[in-house]
C-alpha cells in the first residue's frame, strides 16, 4: 500500500519469514521443536496442549539470537528513527505466520501484538515473543485442526511507529453480518483499538455506501471506558466522561474519509478487505494500522440454514429473551451454557449455545464445538464474530448495549433458539409455524417457472466446488468454464514444483481431481468443460512455495502464463499432474462428462505441443473427450483455420480479447472508458472466427458477462450463429429467457421476410 496506493501507512520495517527459519536452524531448535511437537497424541486434551506449547515457547525463549540477525533489526530501527525524526521512537511489534490469512482460514489472534516498545533491545525481544507466540496452545490447536505442518510454519514480524490512537477501530469492504458489498462498514471507539477487537467496549456502527460515499446509517453506542497510552508508554485503562461517551465517536469528515481508504484498498487488492485504523491524538491524522483479504465472504456460499435440532418441548410462541447485532446468520435452537470464567471452558460440551460476555483466542477449543454464540458485548469484527463467520455458525453479539445482557438473561441450560439472521435470541425449541398449502382453484393450473428450450445453448461459469451442488437445478446446459486456479486457492494452498519438489506431487492429483469430481457428479450428465491453470507468475508466487519457481515480470498479464507453461521444461512436469487429475476424475471415477480448455495459446506451435504432452498423458482428443481453445488473443482469431486442427472448439474470453484487440487495460481508470466488448472490431473478430470454426465444423462458445449485460451484443452472437453461451449463475435464468427471445424473433423474422435488409445493411 504504501508503493502502490496514496492510503496514510505508518513507517516501519519487518523481519521476514526467511529471518525466522534463520533463528530457528542457526540455534538448533528444529531438532528440539520437532520431538516436543511429536509428544502430542491428542490435540483435544486442554492439559496436554497446555504443557508442550509452553515448553516449545520456552525453547524458543532460552535461545540467545544469531548476532547478525541482531545487527539487522538494529539497523532499521535506527534508520527508521531518522525518518519519524526521534532518535529511539515507540514502535508497535506486530507479528503474522505464514499460516494465518491463508485464503480459506484467517483466525483472529493467533498471533502476539506488542506496543509502546522502545529501543533495540527491547525489540529483539519482543520479536522473539512474536516468533514463541507460534506455539501458544491456540495457535497449536488452531494448525492441528487446519492440516498445517508445525516446522513449515514461519513469522514475520513487523516493526511499524507507533500510533498513539484518541480514536480506533476496524473496518470492512464487505457487510460481514450478511455478505452485501455495497457499502464500508466502520466500527469505531475511543482509545487504542485494543478494545474494539478484543470486544471489551461496544464501538459505534457505521455505514457508507461506496458509490457516493454518503453515510448511510449510524449506531451511536455509549462507552464508558478507553484504553490509553501512558507517557512512559505503558498503557491504562481511564473512564470515559458520560457526555462524551455518548457522543458520536468520529466526525462525519473522518467517517468519509476512512470509508474512502477502504475502497482505495479494496481497489489495490482486488478483494473484500479487513482492516484496522487509528486516529493519532498528536495531529489527528488518521493512518491504516492493518489491512489483509476478508476470507468468509470471499468463498462463502450462502449456506442453508441450519435445521433445528428437536430438543425438548418445540413452541411456535415467539418469547424474546435478548437482542444483540447479527455477526454471523443462521438459525439454531439447543441448549444454553452460560460461561462467566475462563476456568469453566473445559466443561462447555459439543452442540451447546455459547453465551458468554465475550470470547477470546484461548477460547477456539470451545467455540469450535458450539452450535451458535450470544456475547453481551462487541461488534461485528470483534473476536466472537470473526471467528464465528470462520466457523460457519450463528452468532450474535452486543446483547448488552441493545437492552440486556445475555449472561444474566439467559438461564444455563435452557432450551433456546438463536436467530443470528436478524439477531434474536428466543425462549424454547421454535418451530416456524407453515402456513397450510392453499388447494387451487377449480380448473386452475399449476405450473413451476417455465424457461423454453433454446438452439444456443447456455451454459455456466463456476469457481468454487463447493457451490456445484447449490447451481445444479439452474436451466443451464452445463459448465462451459470451471476456473481450475479455486480449487488450487481453496484447497491446495501450495505451488505444484514445491509439492513436487517436497515428494508429495499426489496432494495435486488428489485435491485436483476431488474438486473437480464435485462439479461433475453435480452436473452429470451435462458436460463441464474445465479450463487447465492460468495463474499468472504474480499469483503462483503467492501459494506456498512460490518464490523459489516464479520469475517477477513486468508484465505478468502478458507473461509467463497459460499455454506457455505447460511445455515449458521448468514446468513440464506440473502439467502432467493437471493432465493426471483430469484421467483420475474421467477413468478411476467414471465421469465422461468431463472435457478440457487450454488457456491463453499464442501460437500454432504452443497448441501443438500442448495437445501432445495431453495425448501422451491419455487424454487425446475423441469422440467423448473434446479439447476446447480459449479465444482470447488476436492469434487465435486470425490463425484460427491452423488451430482448427488441435481443437474441437473455442471459447472466447471475451475480457482479454477485448483489451488486446483495442490495447487497451479495463482496469486502467484513465482508459478504461474505452473498453467496450461492442466495438465494432471485437465484433468483427467474433464473426470471423465463427464463420472460420464452422467451415471446420469447430464449435464457438463466449464465457463472460457481456451477452447478459448488453442484449444487443447477445442479439450479435446469436445471429452471428454462436453455438452456446456460459455465464455467470446469477444471469443464467435471465439468458436463458433471452436468448429463447432472440431466436423467436429471428424466426418470425425469416418467415416474414422481415429483417433480411437489416441484416445485409450491417457494417462487419
Amino acid at each position: 500500500m504504501t508503493a502502490k496506493t496514496d492510503v496514510p501507512v505508518p513507517y516501519g520495517y519487518a523481519t521476514t519469514a526467511y529471518a525466522y527459519r534463520y533463528f530457528i536452524e542457526k540455534t538448533g531448535l528444529k531438532e528440539k521443536m520437532a520431538a516436543l511437537i511429536g509428544q502430542i497424541t491428542d490435540v483435544e486434551n486442554t492439559a496436554q496442549l497446555r504443557d508442550i506449547s509452553a515448553k516449545l515457547r520456552k525453547a524458543i525463549m532460552d535461545e540467545e539470537m544469531p548476532k547478525d540477525l541482531q545487527a539487522a533489526i538494529t539497523k532499521a530501527y535506527k534508520e527508521l528513527g531518522k525518518k519519524v525524526g526521534e532518535k529511539e521512537p515507540y514502535v508497535a511489534v506486530r507479528s503474522s505466520a505464514t499460516a494465518e490469512d491463508l485464503p480459506d482460514a484467517s483466525f483472529a489472534g493467533q498471533q502476539d501484538t506488542y506496543l509502546n516498545v522502545q529501543g533495540a533491545k527491547m525489540i529483539i525481544q519482543k520479536v522473539k515473543e512474536c516468533y514463541a507466540s507460534c506455539f501458544t496452545d491456540r495457535a497449536v490447536y488452531y494448525r492441528e485442526k487446519q492440516g498445517f505442518d508445525h516446522l513449515d510454519v514461519a513469522l514475520s514480524a513487523v516493526i511499524q511507529m507507533m500510533v498513539y490512537s484518541k480514536a480506533a477501530g476496524v473496518m470492512f469492504t464487505v457487510n460481514v453480518a450478511n455478505g452485501e458489498d455495497k457499502n464500508v462498514l466502520i466500527e469505531g471507539a475511543y482509545g487504542l483499538g485494543e478494545y474494539v477487537v478484543q470486544g471489551t467496549v461496544t464501538p459505534d456502527d457505521y455505514l457508507v455506501s461506496k458509490d457516493k460515499l454518503e453515510i448511510l446509517e449510524k449506531t451511536v453506542n455509549p462507552q464508558e471506558i478507553k484504553l490509553i497510552r501512558k507517557p512512559g508508554g505503558d498503557v491504562e485503562e481511564v473512564p470515559v466522561p458520560k457526555e462524551e461517551g455518548e457522543a458520536q465517536k468520529l466526525t462525519d469528515e473522518q467517517i468519509k474519509e476512512l470509508a474512502g481508504y477502504a475502497i482505495k484498498i479494496e481497489k489495490h487488492y482486488g478483494c473484500y478487505m479487513d482492516m484496522e485504523w487509528g486516529i493519532d491524538e498528536r495531529d489527528g491524522k488518521i493512518w491504516i494500522l492493518q489491512a489483509r483479504p476478508e476470507t468468509v465472504w470471499s468463498r462463502r456460499k450462502a449456506k442453508e440454514t441450519a435445521k433445528t435440532e428437536e430438543k425438548g418441548a418445540v413452541t411456535t410462541d415467539r418469547k424474546v429473551i435478548v437482542k444483540g447485532a447479527p455477526a454471523s446468520p443462521g438459525q439454531v435452537s439447543g441448549k444454553a451454557h452460560v460461561i462467566l470464567e475462563p476456568s469453566m471452558i473445559d466443561e462447555f460440551k459439543q452442540g451447546e449455545i455459547l453465551v458468554t460476555e465475550m470470547t477470546a483466542p484461548d477460547w477456539v477449543p470451545a467455540m469450535k464445538k458450539a452450535k451458535a454464540i450470544v456475547t453481551d458485548s462487541g461488534g461485528m469484527t470483534c473476536h466472537a464474530s470473526i471467528v464465528s463467520r470462520e466457523l460457519g455458525i450463528p452468532c450474535i453479539v452486543g446483547c448488552k448495549s441493545r437492552g440486556a445482557a445475555a449472561t444474566a438473561s439467559i438461564a444455563n441450560g435452557a432450551d433456546i433458539t438463536v436467530d443470528a439472521t436478524h439477531g434474536v435470541v428466543y425462549e424454547g425449541i421454535l418451530e416456524e409455524a407453515k402456513p397450510a398449502a392453499a388447494a387451487p382453484a377449480a380448473g386452475a393450473t399449476v405450473t413451476a417457472e417455465f424457461f423454453p428450450p433454446t438452439g444456443t445453448k447456455i451454459y455456466m461459469n463456476l469457481g468454487d466446488p463447493e457451490l456445484a451442488e447449490k447451481y445444479a437445478s439452474l436451466p443451464c446446459d452445463g459448465i462451459g468454464l470451471m476456473r481450475e486456479e479455486f480449487i488450487w486457492t481453496t484447497y491446495i494452498h501450495e505451488h505444484p514444483l514445491y509439492l513436487i519438489k517436497t515428494g508429495h506431487p499426489e496432494k495435486v492429483v488428489d485435491q485436483l481431481a476431488e474438486g473437480i469430481r464435485q462439479v461433475c457428479q453435480a452436473m452429470a450428465p451435462r458436460p463441464v468443460t474445465l479450463r487447465f491453470s492460468d495463474f499468472k507468475s504474480s499469483e503462483y508466487r503467492d501459494l506456498k512455495g512460490g518464490d523459489e519457481f516464479e520469475p517477477y515480470e513486468p508484465s505478468a498479464l502478458l507473461g509467463w502464463r497459460g499455454a506457455s507453461r505447460y511445455y515449458d521444461p521448468k514446468y513440464i512436469e506440473a502439467f502432467k499432474l493437471e493432465c493426471q487429475a483430469v484421467r483420475k476424475v474421467r477413468e478411476e471415477f467414471g465421469l465422461k462428462n468431463l472435457n478440457v480448455m487450454i488457456p491463453f495459446c499464442r501460437n500454432i506451435d504452443e497448441a501443438r505441443k500442448v495437445t501432445g504432452i495431453m495425448a501422451e498423458q491419455g487424454l487425446a482428443r475423441g469422440k467423448d473427450f473434446k479439447v476446447w481453445l480459449m479465444a482470447e488473443i488476436p492469434s487465435n482469431i486470425i490463425l484460427a483455420d491452423q488451430f482448427n486442427e488441435f481443437v474441437d472448439g473455442y471459447s472466447i474470453g471475451s475480457n482479454d480479447l477485448t483489451m488486446l484487440i483495442l490495447g487497451c487495460d479495463r482496469d486502467n481508470d484513465t482508459v478504461s472508458h474505452i473498453y467496450d466488448e461492442r466495438n465494432l472490431a471485437v465484433r468483427r473478430a467474433v464473426r470471423h472466427l465463427i464463420e472460420v470454426a464452422h467451415k471446420a465444423g469447430k464449435t464457438v462458445s463466449i464465457c463472460g458477462q457481456a451477452p447478459s449485460v448488453y442484449p444487443e451484443f447477445c442479439e450479435f452472437l446469436i445471429k452471428s450463429g454462436i453455438d452456446s453461451m456460459s455465464v455467470n449463475p446469477d444471469t443464467v435464468k435471465f439468458t436463458k429467457k433471452l436468448a429463447a427471445h432472440i431466436e423467436q424473433r429471428i424466426l418470425l423474422d425469416s418467415l416474414t421476410g422481415r429483417g433480411r435488409q437489416e441484416a445485409e445493411d450491417l457494417d462487419w
